[in-house]
């Protein structure tokens, strides 16, 4: 410690004493850089910090499954969403991509003229944009200006506002398909483009740049699987630029196709939009959409970071399954629930999660179906419904034998499938029980699954997102 403090008194004593571009040769790191970074607690999350502990079931395998057994791990520390994802947090981005697709639209049309151009893109303007790569005449890759978004559904005038409504017409439901005259956005049109890189294929031994040993040149010499499944050679980094293309819309008929002979057609007509279901977790999201929210949800965030110059921070993710059980654990190592002991119920005989209780008595618990969340008690980290009201989706694909082979620290198993892959290699792993299951997938330990592309009315999600900066938990290494 005195040395460390010795060695930066004397780096300052050289900055001060020389300036920056005179350190007489001493070591003392990049200049310029920015201040010391502290990361700001994200809104809505709560932070999980690293630790270790006895992953698996904590009581006996009811189904007798065999899928877990006992196995210690340490995870590193991360944000996760105190609760799940709600319709109206979910709604947020199928706005933002019915608001771009319509603003395009416009672009494309040339509607909502202003005197500085289309008044739905931003113009180059010098030191802001390298014009290399920046094309603002290309509508489908400019850059839009989301101050304007609102004057898509009105506000302007006259011919300006008519010409808008030419533009965006395409995406509302044409006249035959309208009830009752409604018009209404035609939500199969609502298609995100997105994009992720695959480190995971960049990583491998084979796939890495070749360095010529005369130092002339290199060359990639691998292949990589592409996000339609075909394997080509790479050209370049741009190879490992995966692309995806989905329909974020969630499926609200998932209420009345899991269920037979069951009255469900108000959940499927109003659950997602009404606003008396704003704070309830959203539902008939699939695995694919889930991550697409995820990858959205990280790009909404760092590109208001770096216009307002500030470091980006790490992307939301769906949680791995070794982390989505740490943190419903809530620091009680050997419980069987998020609250801790072996009962679903509470000192005064109350049920404390929303699930199936009583050999059917759904509401029971409070509610019949998906309910607020935050309803319950959170566990001691703060996390709300980790048990019941939905199941939760993890960015772990599963396997029976998954405890076997993955690593003990920072676990994960996971396999990008394709559409055309077998249904066994689609299967994600899902945690934490839901308002129609009974208390035993409400454990921590639990583990079962569902298929990538499939929509469920009770499975939703909550994101994660990487901690970055001093690893530490309750220690004080600086006292040693």
């Amino acid at each position: 410690m005195k040395k460390a403090m010795v060695a930066a008194a004397s780096s300052l004593l050289i900055l001060s004493s020389c300036g920056n571009n005179k350190l007489n040769g001493e070591l003392v790191g990049a200049q310029n850089r920015p201040p010391a970074y502290v990361e700001n607690d994200p809104y809505g999350m709560v932070f999980i910090p690293q630790g270790s502990y006895n992953m698996g079931p904590n009581d006996q395998d009811v189904p007798f499954a065999l899928t877990a057994q006992a196995k210690t791990v340490t995870v590193d520390p991360f944000w996760m969403d105190d609760t799940e994802i709600t319709n109206n947090e979910y709604r947020q981005f199928v706005e933002w991509v019915r608001d771009s697709i319509a603003m395009r639209l416009c672009i494309i049309a040339g509607a909502g003229e202003g005197k500085g151009g289309n008044m739905f893109k931003i113009e180059y303007k010098e030191g802001e944009y390298d014009p290399n790569e920046y094309d603002p005449s290309d509508p489908k890759s400019c850059y839009l200006n989301w101050e304007n978004r609102d004057r898509v559904w009105g506000g302007g005038k006259g011919d300006e506002q008519q010409a808008i409504n030419d533009a965006v017409k395409d995406l509302f439901l044409i006249k035959e398909e309208r009830f009752n005259k409604l018009k209404e956005i035609d939500t199969r049109k609502l298609v995100y483009d997105y994009f992720w890189v695959d480190l995971r294929q960049a990583a491998l031994k084979q796939n890495r740049y070749n360095y010529n040993e005369d130092f002339t040149g290199g060359k990639y010499e691998g292949t990589v699987i592409d996000a339609k499944g075909n394997v080509v050679p790479i050209q370049d980094r741009r190879s490992f630029i995966m692309q995806g293309r989905i329909n974020v819309y969630p499926d609200t008929l998932v209420w009345m196709s899991d269920y037979t002979y069951s009255y469900n057609e108000p959940m499927a007509r109003k659950y997602f939009w009404h606003p008396a279901f704003d704070n309830y977790p959203v539902v008939g999201v699939n695995w694919r959409q889930a991550s697409a929210f995820c990858i959205w949800r990280s790009d909404l965030l760092n590109n208001a970071l770096k216009h307002n110059k500030q470091p980006m921070v790490e992307e939301y993710r769906l949680p791995t399954e070794a982390e989505w059980e740490y943190a419903a654990r809530g620091g009680l190592a050997l419980s069987m629930y998020p609250w801790g002991g072996p009962y679903t119920r509470n000192n005064s005989g109350c049920f404390i999660a929303n699930f199936k209780p009583l050999r059917g008595r759904y509401a029971d618990d409070g509610a019949a179906r998906t309910i607020e969340v935050a309803t319950y008690a959170p566990n001691e980290y703060g996390l709300y419904d980790m048990a019941g009201n939905v199941a939760e989706w993890t960015s772990n694909a599963f396997d029976e034998s998954a405890y076997s082979f993955t690593h003990d620290l920072n676990p994960d198993y996971s396999y990008n499938a394709m559409a055309d892959d077998p249904p066994v290699l689609k299967r994600k792993v899902v945690r934490g029980g839901s308002w129609k299951d009974v208390g035993y997938y409400l454990q921590v330990g639990t583990r079962t699954y569902e298929y990538q592309d499939t929509a469920k009315s009770y499975i939703g999600f909550r994101c994660v997102r990487s901690y970055m900066g001093r690893n530490a938990t309750d220690w004080d290494y600086g006292n040693f």
